[in-house]
């Protein structure tokens, strides 16, 4: 996917150049938590995680502020591990915690949904989030997914934690 325009962000793709911006957020102690993954502690750290998970990702999108340049998150769609089907894919997202509460990640959201549905051959995603996660499930819903069970002891977190996933889905 190309890259997308909001009313206050730009959705690109990730560069190794990235790497202090996206060391900056995944360093907080409140982002990999929430996400299942443990609080980046150095940039080599984020170079090797950056070259397995977000450079050359088709559908992995760096989350730039437009009047800053200033990468705060990312966001992208993978396919959807816990569905046999090839038009489904999940959404995942991580920000840095001080723009929590702007609306700017329900903003990111529903261009990527727009895009995926209007570009993609997919039709549904699928969302999910730990059941402590309150502000990860409020974007979700905002974004019209709808409610399909918690999957109970589902996921060992970084730090050995079981956690349960709240599960969400969207049709096109």
């Amino acid at each position: 996917m190309k890259d997308i325009k909001t009313d206050r962000l730009l959705l690109r793709h990730i560069y190794e150049s990235d790497a202090e911006d996206l060391f900056e957020y995944s360093k907080e102690p409140n982002v990999g938590p929430n996400a299942g993954w443990k609080p980046h502690t150095d940039i080599e750290e984020t170079l090797q995680i950056m070259e397995q998970v977000f450079v050359g990702k088709e559908n992995v999108f760096g989350i730039v502020l437009k009047d800053s340049g200033k990468m705060i998150g990312s966001i992208g769609l993978i396919d959807d591990p816990r569905r046999n089907n090839p038009h489904a894919m999940m959404l995942g997202y991580a920000m840095s915690e001080h723009y929590w509460g702007k609306g700017l990640m329900t903003e990111a959201a529903r261009a990527i949904i727009e895009r995926a549905f209007h570009e993609l051959s997919i039709d549904i995603i699928s969302c999910t989030c730990y059941s402590s996660n309150t502000r990860s499930r409020r974007v979700i819903e905002k974004c019209g997914f709808q409610y399909e069970g918690c999957l109970r002891r589902a996921e060992q977190r970084y730090d050995g934690q079981i956690m349960d996933l709240e599960c969400y889905s969207l049709l096109k």
